[in-house]
């Protein structure tokens, strides 16, 4: 009888040390899917964080090229009136050079 006593203490002992391994395996994996979790969270907000980013990068772009365009619309009207004017500042040139001639 004593025997079956120390049989059934080992026995008990090996299923603590099991129960004590898939204890132990349950807890390191939770930790390990935790761990994950905090780290894809971690991730996405970095994702989202970045393409807001780009979108206020790509308004501040349109802007930008918005501005170029109207800039370069600017300068052309510009550049067409001064065009002009240098054409009537010829012109008048031209008479006054005639005049010149004539009255010489």
């Amino acid at each position: 009888m004593n025997e079956d006593v120390v049989t059934y203490a080992a026995g008990a002992e090996e299923w603590g040390v099991l129960v004590g391994a898939v204890g132990a395996a349950g807890f390191f994996g939770l930790l390990i899917v935790i761990v994950w979790q905090v780290a894809a969270t971690w991730r996405a907000r970095m994702l989202a964080a970045r393409e807001e980013q780009y979108k206020e990068l790509a308004t501040r772009y349109a802007r930008l090229l918005e501005d170029t365009v109207e800039l370069q619309r600017r300068t052309a009207e510009e550049q067409r009136q001064t065009l002009d004017e240098l054409k009537r500042t010829r012109l008048s040139v031209g008479s006054m050079e005639k005049m010149m001639r004539e009255i010489e």
